[in-house]
Order: structure tokens, then sequence, then C-alpha cells
């Protein structure tokens, strides 16, 4: 039984809520590296303001080898909070840290560093261990966490989908995977009309828990939008596109929007799709990975990297690209 076949499907109930309300301990992690956990904090504050305890992490892209050995928990943990000290000037994890604690909520938040399958299922497994969860949400900002191997492109898939196969080999009650921006993967090859389709096909499968909008006026849109803005003070010279967009996005903004000199060269399509999250059931979602097999036993990113491209090489068709019929 997956995750979605506990969930009692209803208009006044989002699935996302329906499927986390018996949660104590929920676990929200970035999917896929850098500024991704950001996506999962509206969702973070919604629970918290519930009553829910939440803890947050992150595969970080910092150079996590130069913060201070006290704050490794495991070889594949390190407990960030606002005063870990690193000379790396990209450290998303103690940007968000700190306006964690600035805003009088829990200001932790773990970070793994790039890994294979087995490895990083190590550090998820002693967090799941330690903080005692017992519902994990992967959240990704784009899509391509949600593709299965077999579309015309896969963007960006090597954290996601480690991600993806490291917590489904966990023994956890709830996991759940959400992504936030759609549309966003466009910039690196992503058709849009396939991650549909494979909504479509979750849906089938029983493991489709809908879509939720952030509201652009609620306090979870607010004090998002307040994170990001203080993320791009803390990084001015790589803040974070996919943030950036979602974060416009929520404020009711539209097309080609100017944020950072980093999108100078293309256009930019804002748009209120990039405001809701498209969640899923993790393990129908794994089920549905073309080459989850072949990542499994990895040890190290380039082992998944070189993998996934194997892969790819032997695939015989992709499936054709479609355009938005309207």
């Amino acid at each position: 039984m997956t995750n979605a076949d506990a969930v009692s499907f209803s208009l006044a109930v989002p699935p996302l809520f329906g499927a986390l309300a018996p949660a104590r301990n929920v676990l929200v992690a970035g999917a896929g590296g850098g500024f991704d956990v950001y996506a999962g904090l509206p969702l973070a504050l919604a629970l918290w303001e519930g009553g829910t305890r939440v803890h947050l992490a992150s595969l970080s892209f910092s150079q996590l080898e130069l913060v201070d050995r006290a704050a490794w928990m495991t070889e594949q943990v390190v407990a960030v909070r606002p005063d870990t000290e690193s000379p790396d000037w990209y450290f998303p994890e103690r940007a968000l840290a700190r306006w964690l604690a600035a805003h009088d909520l829990p200001p932790t938040v773990y970070a793994f560093p790039p890994l294979g399958v087995q490895t990083l299922r190590d550090g998820y497994r002693h967090l799941v261990e330690h903080l005692d969860i017992d519902a994990v949400v992967l959240v990704d900002g784009g899509t391509d966490i949600l593709l299965c191997g077999d579309e015309s492109d896969l963007g960006t898939p090597v954290e996601d989908i480690t991600s993806v196969a490291a917590v489904a080999g966990l023994d956890v009650p709830v996991k759940l995977v959400t992504s936030l921006g759609f549309g966003i993967d466009a910039h690196d090859g992503v058709n849009h009309v396939q991650v549909l389709e494979n909504l479509a096909a979750l849906d089938r499968d029983g493991g489709y828990l809908g879509a939720l909008s952030i509201p652009g006026a609620g306090r979870e849109a607010v004090l998002y939008r307040d994170a990001v803005a203080a993320a791009q003070a803390a990084t001015p010279d790589r803040p974070s596109i996919v943030q950036g967009q979602i974060a416009a996005a929520t404020a009711g903004e539209f097309g080609d929007v100017r944020f950072t000199h980093r999108t100078s060269g293309g256009a930019l399509f804002v748009n209120p799709l990039m405001a809701v999250y498209f969640t899923v059931d993790l393990d129908t979602l794994a089920a549905r990975c073309l080459y989850l097999d072949r990542i499994e036993h990895t040890i190290g990113r380039r082992q998944v990297i070189t993998r996934i491209q194997a892969f790819r090489d032997e695939l015989a068709t992709a499936r054709i690209p479609r355009a938005f019929p309207h």
C-alpha cells in the first residue's frame, strides 16, 4: 500500500496535508541541492503553525568539508546552525538557519554533502532515528524530479533521483515528493507536457496527491519571500534563479521578471503555476523510474552521473516532446 492509499481525498482537506496529518515529526528536505530547501519553507511554515514538529534538511552544494568537524553528526550529515563557521561564501543552509533564528523558528538545517544512494541513505537513516521522523517530504524547486527516464530531456536529475532512491529505501510511514516551480526547468530542456503526462500516470497508479497553490497574501508566502530576499542578500553573486522566480510568482508577478543579472541571457516566464505544489507518493514515483535499479548501489555522486548517462545512451527511443496545444 502506498502512502497515498491511506489518504482520504477531499476538496475540503488537501491530500498533502491529509497525508501528513498523523505525523508528529516531519523532515522537509531539499532534494535537488542548493536552495531547494527554500521551496519547502511555505509547507514547513504551515505545519509549524499547525503544531507539527518540522525539521529542515538540504542536499548541499556548499564546501561542507570546510565546516568545523564539531558540526558533523556523522560522515554524511552536518548540523548547520546560525553560528556555524565556514569560509565558503556560498552557504544557503546557513543563510536559512540565520533567517529561521531571526524569526524565532527552529534554526538548524541539516546538510548532506553530494553523495551516492547508499551513503545518502545512511545520512537520512541517521536523521530519521535521531529525530524520530515519521514523515519525509522531498521538495524540488522545479519539476525534473517527476521524470522517469524516457523523456526527451531529464533536466538536471542527479541530485533529485539520488534523493528519491535514498528515501525510497527507508522504513518511514509517510514518504512524499512535492515540486514547486512548474515550468522553471524548461531552461534545462524539460518538456512540461511530459511532466503533466507523468502526473496523469501517477494519478492512475494512485500516487498523485494533487496540486496546491500557495496564497500570495498568506503568511507562508510573505515569510517565504522574505527568506528568499535574505538569501539573495547573503549570496549576491549567485542568487537562486529558481527561488527568485517562485517568489515573484507568489507575489503575482508575470512574464520576464528581472531580479538578478544571472538571467540576462534569456527571457523568463514567471506565472501562477510556479506557486503551486504538485505532490506525489514517493514510493509510487520511485517505482516508475526506469533507471533506479542502476543507481541503487552507488556510493559517490560521480557513479550516479555515469550510470544515468549509460542508461540514456542505451535508451532505444525517448518520448517525443510536445508543445502545449493551447
